[in-house]
């Protein structure tokens, strides 16, 4: 008798053992709630959306933001075959459109491609009027679009899954963009996810935040996403100024005293031709100066601003062509000679050059 009442004794305690462990790990599985990620909650929205395929980035190519051409590709640019095997390909053919001015750029795709959309999915493209129907399908240029592109995740982050349906446990690690939107695209109700931080974010300038929980991840999302300009136009040449500072256009000016106008368009006027001759000087005061064989004409120039929103002020009171608040459009290097770029909304240039090697 007392054997059975010892037994009965055991089995009584073995469910409150059993309730006891499982509440203790559901407890433990769970965590703190601002660390619970929930399936269609607005900061899972917001990670998802950061996580997209941006297409904007080959632009140039296919004139396309809401897919990416799968690398290698290959294109005809002006006559010139090129493989496209990286981004930096992408330079290459950025820089035979841009060799010259006057001439008629074109670029043809070589087919089949593989393009990838924004959801990551893959389709092979055998045609010109099928690779059309997926870019009609595109929103235009600078329209509203689910990808968010001013604010990237820093990888790897690392989540703890419990499935409540069978009570198995996993920890997953998760190291890129299209790890991140499968994973979130996968979630369901059934699952309790436990992020692990803290978690780095990268603004669009550069600066990194560090993020302590969930709240924090969606308010620091949600204040970004519309802080920077996507780039989502066709326009490729209006971001070769993203590393530009003002101090980098003093120095760069300023190096050298014998800059010539290489190109000049005023009102769809082209008038380079009327400043053959003429050399410009920079310095580093403000002040500048217009030379020719017989007359200096001085003036001032100013720069504000930073990347690709840099206005160069000129203004030279007996050379009024000159004047106005230029954008920064490109420092650099075309063979032996520097090139400063400037640009107006209407499409205005003035292009400045120099031989020499500051």
């Amino acid at each position: 008798m007392q054997n059975v009442l010892k037994l009965l004794t055991v089995l009584m305690f073995v469910p409150l053992l059993l309730t006891s462990c499982r509440e203790e790990e559901s407890v433990l599985i769970e965590g703190p709630q601002e660390e619970v990620l929930k399936a269609n909650s607005a900061v899972a929205n917001l990670m998802q959306r950061t996580a997209m395929n941006d297409g904007s980035d080959d632009n140039i190519v296919d004139q396309a933001n809401c897919f990416s051409l799968d690398f290698p590709f290959t294109v005809v640019v002006n006559g010139m075959e090129i493989t496209v095997n990286s981004e930096e390909d992408l330079d290459t053919v950025e820089d035979i459109l841009d060799e010259f001015d006057d001439d008629d750029d074109t670029i043809e795709i070589e087919f089949p491609i593989t393009i990838i959309l924004s959801d990551f999915s893959e389709v092979e493209i055998n045609s010109v009027e099928e690779f059309e129907n997926y870019a009609d399908d595109c929103e235009g240029e600078n329209e509203f679009d689910d990808d968010i592109e001013c604010v990237d995740i820093a990888y790897p982050i690392t989540v703890s899954v419990f499935d409540t349906n069978n009570e198995l446990i996993d920890t997953i690690t998760i190291s890129s963009d299209q790890d991140l939107y499968f994973f979130l695209e996968e979630l369901d109700e059934d699952l309790i996810v436990n992020v692990e931080f803290p978690i780095t974010l990268v603004l669009s300038d550069g600066t990194e935040v560090s993020v302590a929980n969930l709240d924090q991840l969606e308010d620091v999302i949600d204040d970004a996403k519309d802080d920077c300009d996507e780039d989502d136009d066709y326009d490729y040449n209006d971001d070769d100024c993203d590393n530009c500072t003002t101090e980098q256009l003093s120095d760069f000016i300023t190096g050298c005293d014998s800059w010539y106008v290489k190109d000049f368009e005023r009102n769809d006027m082209d008038l380079d031709e009327q400043y053959v001759g003429y050399t410009f000087t920079f310095l580093s005061d403000g002040t500048l100066t217009a030379d020719t064989n017989t007359e200096s004409f001085p003036g001032t120039w100013s720069a504000s601003g930073s990347s690709n929103a840099i206005t160069v002020t000129i203004n030279i009171p007996d050379l009024p062509d000159f004047n106005d608040d230029w954008m920064l459009h490109e420092l650099g290097q075309d063979g032996d000679e520097l090139e400063v770029d400037l640009r107006l909304p209407n499409d205005d240039e003035l292009e400045f050059r120099s031989s020499c090697n500051p």
